[in-house]
């Protein structure tokens, strides 16, 4: 079996992707891959003598997990789950989707469509006044409790760059998406 490391940031990009995480897998991974595999086939969840042939390691929290791709093997859904759940207090065996939405903030794709516009282009640079077009932006977006959160973020950031970086991560700031140019109109000087 291959197994690849990758990121936490990677994983997050991998929306269209179905599997199984397993988290705290210490010590030789192959042995996990050889153990997992077996305890599978043998409750008769890997059909047809299938096998999970590829995998991904990856840390998060300090724990190291393996991520199974349901893309490489025949297997039972409905079994894997119910194994899944009888097995969790030895395994914390959990789908990739749930471990990505509750445990790394979900898709790169969904987070940043969740982003509001707020271009900044041609505003007062200072920090306070960015924090406050950026919290407003959020709250027309219905993100209320974002802006707080944000504005708590920014007010401890320590200096000017952490606290940009802190709005930008809550609001898109680029120019060309603007409210103006999505409804079409342009603006005149």
């Amino acid at each position: 079996m291959a197994i690849e490391k990758i990121t936490t940031a990677q994983l997050r990009t991998m929306n269209d992707k179905e599997g199984l995480v397993i988290q705290g897998c210490g010590g030789d991974l192959q042995e996990w891959v050889d153990g997992l595999n077996e305890s599978l086939n043998e409750d008769g969840i890997l059909l047809n003598g299938s096998r999970f042939e590829s995998g991904y390691v990856f840390k998060n929290d300090g724990v190291t997990c393996v991520y199974f791709p349901f893309d490489s093997v025949n297997c039972d859904i409905g079994k894997i789950a119910a194994w899944r759940i009888k097995t969790h207090s030895l395994f914390c065996g959990t789908w990739f989707t749930d471990y990505v939405n509750n445990r790394l903030g979900g898709f790169a794709e969904e987070v940043q469509k969740k982003k509001p516009p707020c271009p900044l282009e041609n505003e007062d640079g200072n920090i306070f006044n960015v924090m406050g077009l950026a919290a407003k932006a959020l709250r027309r977006a219905g993100m209320s409790e974002e802006a707080k959160e944000m504005c708590e973020k920014v007010t401890h950031s320590g200096d000017y760059y952490q606290a940009l970086g802190v709005i930008m991560e809550y609001v898109d700031v680029s120019p060309e998406n603007s409210e103006d140019e999505e409804f079409g109109m342009e603006m005149s000087n």
